[in-house]
Parts: structure tokens; sequence; C-alpha cells
């Protein structure tokens, strides 16, 4: 761990030239939660470092637990109730940390993070490491511990003013984000419940650019392809009597839904799995299969197992109704099944989230850093948030900028952060007061 005085003070210089070249936008409290931020700067690093350093793969339970205690140390000094959801033994998931406090003023918030990270113990990720002076990387440093620190840094800057008094707010890190626990009806179940009670959720997964926050993202859920043919001496392929075998009933499928689906926009279905032969075992809980087959012996049976991810639940509807009418296409002497598995619901674009996204915007052009508009849907994966997006208005991509995330040298940009921490606290500020 290196910490240079430099790195401090040009941080702190960056911040403020920006956010002085627009400080007649702000009010006298504005500028007093910015000023906190800034002032903190070091102590938001070293959270940000400590949590880092932490590994919490989602199956290492007891970093996970790590990474909450600390946090929720944070929360406590602050006044916050804090609890730590549990889950049943038979999900292997550590469990969740929530902070709340009730008020009456303003709106009713939902802030959403989670502890764990996609780096489990055997996997290479290093500790939080200075590349220069403006980036940094680290196991989960912005996938998403950097915007679980930036959350804690904007309350702390609230907190000093009193600005959370009589506030409803709601901090909700959940410990398996990267893998939840399944089934979601129970892993999800007090998450939502919860959510239900607040008007707005914003949620702090990394940020795609300055300017850009996710009024949308689309859903996942999975399915698994089954096709079956005739077994036999490979001379007898194609006749009417052997017919194509699953291999090739499986290729049909496979192209033609390429054919008829891959050029709907926000729409993708990925295969990631096939196994295929004349014996063939395949494990869905390790994704994991075998095969056994001969080049002149026709395969009896194949397995496909792939992601489905939409925009809306219509999307997700049209497109596995398509998906089955293909399936039951079949070559002669073959037959195939197609079964569908729902998994994270599409956090689908509304005008609510359209209106909320115009409050974050006029407070970033208030700090002088320019507009935010919406990001591009399809570029984002599946997250927490789209779990309770039907019953909030809802933000995400709110978090530490930076690249490379679920990759060793994962980075945040350290240049970007202070301003960004300090549009949360603003933000929050005003949805609150």
């Amino acid at each position: 761990m290196k910490h240079k005085l430099t790195l401090i003070t040009f941080l702190i210089f960056y911040t403020s030239f920006f956010i002085d070249s627009n400080a007649q936008s702000l009010t006298s409290i504005e500028k007093k939660i910015i000023e906190h931020v800034k002032t903190n700067m070091p102590q938001t690093e070293k959270l940000l470092v400590d949590a880092v350093n932490i590994n919490s793969g989602t199956l290492n339970h007891e970093g996970v637990r790590q990474v909450g205690q600390l946090f929720r140390k944070e929360f406590d000094a602050m006044g916050f109730t804090t609890e730590w959801v549990s889950l049943p033994d038979s999900l292997n998931r550590a469990g969740h940390l929530v902070a709340f406090r009730k008020g009456n003023k303003g709106k009713k918030l939902f802030l959403i993070g989670h502890l764990d990270t996609v780096f489990e113990k055997s996997m290479t990720a290093g500790p939080f490491t200075k590349l220069n002076d403006s980036t940094a990387t680290g196991q989960g440093v912005n996938d998403m511990k950097g915007g679980d620190v930036m959350v804690i840094a904007a309350l702390k800057a609230l907190h000093a003013q009193g600005l959370l008094d009589d506030t409803s707010i709601t901090i909700y890190f959940t410990g398996d984000e990267e893998s939840a626990g399944k089934p979601t009806s129970i892993s999800r179940k007090d998450f939502i419940e919860r959510a239900k009670q607040c008007d707005v959720a914003l949620a702090y997964e990394t940020a795609m650019s300055f300017d850009i926050a996710a009024t949308a993202r689309r859903g996942a859920s999975g399915w698994e392809l089954v096709t079956h043919g005739k077994t036999g001496h490979s001379s007898g392929v194609f006749n009417k009597s052997m017919g194509y075998g699953a291999i090739y009933e499986a290729a049909r499928i496979l192209d033609e839904f390429r054919e008829t689906l891959s050029q709907e926009k926000y729409l993708t279905f990925n295969p990631g799995v096939i196994v295929g032969g004349t014996e063939v075992n395949y494990d869905p809980t390790q994704a994991k299969g075998t095969a056994v087959g001969k080049t002149n012996i026709v395969s009896q049976k194949v397995v496909v197992t792939g992601d489905l991810r939409f925009l809306t639940e219509a999307q997700k509807e049209s497109a596995s109704a398509k998906m089955r009418e293909i399936v039951g296409k079949n070559l002669n002497a073959t037959s195939a099944e197609i079964r569908f598995s729902d998994g994270i619901p599409a956090m689908e674009p509304t005008e609510a989230n359209n209106q909320l996204l115009s409050v974050l915007d006029k407070t970033s052009r208030d700090m002088g850093l320019g507009p935010v508009k919406a990001g591009d849907p399809g570029s984002r994966g599946a997250g927490d948030i789209s779990y309770i997006a039907q019953y909030v208005s809802c933000l995400d991509g709110l978090g530490a900028s930076g690249r490379g995330a679920h990759a060793p040298g994962e980075t945040i940009n350290l240049k970007e952060y202070p301003a960004l921490t300090q549009r949360t606290a603003l933000l929050i500020y005003r949805l609150t007061k």
C-alpha cells in the first residue's frame, strides 16, 4: 500500500477547480457538504483501501462479513440502526448488511451496494495498489467497494452538517450480488420488502462514464435445451429411418435462434455450455458435463444451457415464445424441448426514472460538472436494483468510475472519485431536504 501526499493534494485541487468554477449555483449548505467530502478524502481513501484488502468473494462468507463489519461501524457512528440479515444455510451465502433511519423529511431513499466481489480466494486478484496519481487497482475496487465507500463518505458529509436528522434512508449492501443465493425469492425477500417502503432507489454499481447514469438495465434469465435422436451406425444418418441425430437437431435450433432473433435490439441469448454424444451427463450446479460418442455413431442426446437478456418482460416473453416455436420444428426422427428459468428481472425504462435523472443532471450542472444523460441499457448486465425497479423510481451506475470490472487488474479512477462522491452527497441532500 503506497500513500502519497502529492496524490491527496492533487485530488483536492482537481475537485476544487471544477466545483468552485460554478459555486454560485450552490447554496451555502451545499458548499459545506462539498468541503467536507474534499477535506476528508484521505480518510475515505483509507476506508476504501481497508475494504479492498479484504477478500470477499461471494463464497468467502467470512470475508463478506468482515467487509460488512467494517462498513457497519461507519453507519453506527452516524446514528443509523444496523442489522445483519442472515440467510438459510441451504443458500450458501453470507447474508446482507442493512443500515437505516426513519424520518418524515423528503423522499424515502433506498441506497444499494454489495459487499461481495467475483474474486474468490483461489483467483488471481491483488490488494489495493496505486498505479499512478489517478489510477488504483485491487479486487472489487470499482465493482463495487468504490461505490460502497462513496455512499458512506457522502452520508458522513451530510451527518457532519446535521442533515440526516428526520430523513428516511435505508442502505442495503447485499452479500451475494455477484452470484445471488437461490432461490432469489428467499435471498432477495427482505431486500424487496424494505425497498417497497421507499420512494427512490439509487444503486452504486460502477459508473460507465462521468456523464452517464442508468435509467434502465436489462434482465437475465436462463434456458436449457435438450435434443434427442436415434442412435446407430453413422452410415444411416439423414435417411428416413435413422434421421439426423441429436447434434444436428441442436445445431439447427441454435442457428435458427441466431437467424430469427439476433437482430432484435436489447435482446441477446448466449449458449454457454453444450454437451452431446451417445451418452451424456450434465450437472447444472457445476455447469459441467461429460459425453461419450464416436465418429461412426449417430448422436443420441445433446444438452445446451444459456442465458437470455432482455429490456422488458414483454420482450422476454416474446423471445421465449419464438424460441419454443423454433424448438418444435424438429428434424426427421428427432425431438427437442426447452425450459426457461427466471433470473433477474429487467429494470425497465420509465418516466419516473427519467425524472430522477433530471434531478441528478441539475445537481451535476450546478456543481459545474456538466450534464448527465441516460446510458445505453444494452451496455449493462443485470443488477440488484432490477428486483425492485417495478416498485420505486430508480437510477444505477452512480458509483466509482474505472475499468476492467470482473477481471484481474480492475481499476478505479481516483481523479474522478472526489467529485462523484460530492455529487452523490448533494443528490441525497436534495432528494431528502
